[in-house]
């Protein structure tokens, strides 16, 4: 018989003893499986791109021999309905008649590090921030960087970067000059004109200018994304890295972190943006650091400059709306998760300024912070759920 898949052992907090025996199949990317049971979590390590069919095939070999060796009473999949593990989760529970949950991406993510710090189930809401590529949300577009009051049973959506479209929808994620044109459409008739003589904007001006407009202006294949991972490619193509296409994930956020790295300490400018509120949801919003930014490589300002005042633009937006929410809801801890804090000038300087502000901050420590983490925060949600049912 071959090993079981479940290599990482996470000590369940307290409250969740009685826990329902609970399968988490995690997302699409990184992809992991976990299994609460016996009062503990047991994860697999990240398996991988799901779209690829040998790592697929090693997906499902993986579940079924967990199914095989536990008596689950629940699965648990994410909101998104095209990803792979949501349909075989669902198509799993249907035929072994077990109860399937639902879990939105970034809430997982932060009840993955809630988990991951032993957070009690009666613990009180923390503010959660949860920053990557993509993830489906509630409200049918595409969510990636979010600000969420959680706790293990309910969360609500505080905060977003502000949303903008990805023109051609998944070729936004190969090409990062769409997040560039995207993020600049808004204020084409300016920059178009005040930055003709730039080298991003001669790039963009041979492209199908007038048909992506055309496409954001009808929504079709032009989803909206509220994603922290795309507004990176977008600059890390505005700066000349990674401009037309990238060959694996996250290449183009990876360049500008290291590109901003030579000089990050040495650079204490940073851009404008504006935050604004619309339904009881602030929104981070980056047309002034656009403007600014556009100006920077007009006047020949190296690529580390460019990228290290946008890192520290980041960092200061999320750092100063952070504090604005905790003090609105009195939380006093602050959890971060997603794959955008695999960047160590994000992690660590927006980690130090929360902590001198007073605030207990959660990282990752036994659970990757990117999608591979999502199948605990999926476990101990739908286990959370099920135990609040029991109660009443």
């Amino acid at each position: 018989m071959s090993a079981s898949p479940l290599t990482i052992t996470v000590a369940l907090p307290a409250g969740f003893e009685a826990a329902a025996a609970t399968l988490a199949l995690g997302g699409e990317l990184k992809s992991s499986i976990c299994l609460i049971s016996n009062g503990s979590a047991r994860l697999s390590r990240a398996i991988g791109d799901l779209e690829q069919e040998d790592i697929y095939r090693h997906f499902l070999a993986s579940t079924e021999r967990v199914l095989g060796d536990c008596k689950a009473e629940q699965i648990v999949i994410d909101r998104h309905p095209d990803y792979l593990s949501t349909k075989y989760g669902q198509q799993r529970a249907g035929e072994l008649n077990l109860s399937v949950q639902q879990v939105q991406h970034h809430y997982a993510h932060i009840a993955a590090v809630m988990a991951d710090n032993g957070l009690p189930l009666d613990a009180k809401p923390v503010l959660g921030i949860a920053l990557d590529g993509l993830g489906f949300g509630e409200d049918g577009t595409i969510w990636g960087g979010e600000f969420l009051l959680a706790d293990y049973s309910t969360y609500q959506r505080l905060g977003r970067f502000q949303p903008v479209a990805m023109p051609g929808g998944a070729a936004a994620i190969h090409e990062p000059w769409r997040n560039t044109l995207a993020h600049l459409l808004p204020l084409w008739e300016t920059v178009s004109t005040t930055y003709a003589d730039t080298d991003i904007i001669r790039f963009l001006n041979d492209k199908p200018v007038a048909i992506m407009r055309s496409m954001l202006a009808s929504g079709v294949n032009a989803p909206l994304a509220s994603s922290c991972g795309r507004l990176f490619d977008a600059v890390a193509a505005a700066v000349g890295l990674c401009r037309d296409r990238v060959d694996c994930e996250a290449q183009a956020a990876i360049a500008l972190e290291q590109a901003a790295s030579a000089c990050f300490d040495l650079e204490a400018t940073r851009y404008n943006y504006q935050i604004s509120e619309e339904s009881n949801c602030l929104q981070l919003n980056w047309q002034p650091m656009w403007l600014e930014l556009l100006r920077d490589i007009q006047l020949g300002r190296e690529t580390g400059t460019i990228a290290a005042r946008f890192h520290r633009t980041i960092i200061n937006a999320l750092h100063v709306t952070a504090v604005s929410l905790c003090r609105k809801q009195k939380a006093d801890t602050i959890a971060l998760s997603g794959g955008v804090f695999q960047n160590r000038l994000i992690s660590t300087h927006l980690v130090s300024a929360l902590q001198q502000d007073g605030f207990r901050v959660l990282q990752h420590h036994q659970v990757p912070t990117h999608d591979g983490g999502i199948s605990l925060g999926q476990a101990v949600i739908a286990a959370a759920m099920r135990l609040k049912e029991k109660n009443r």
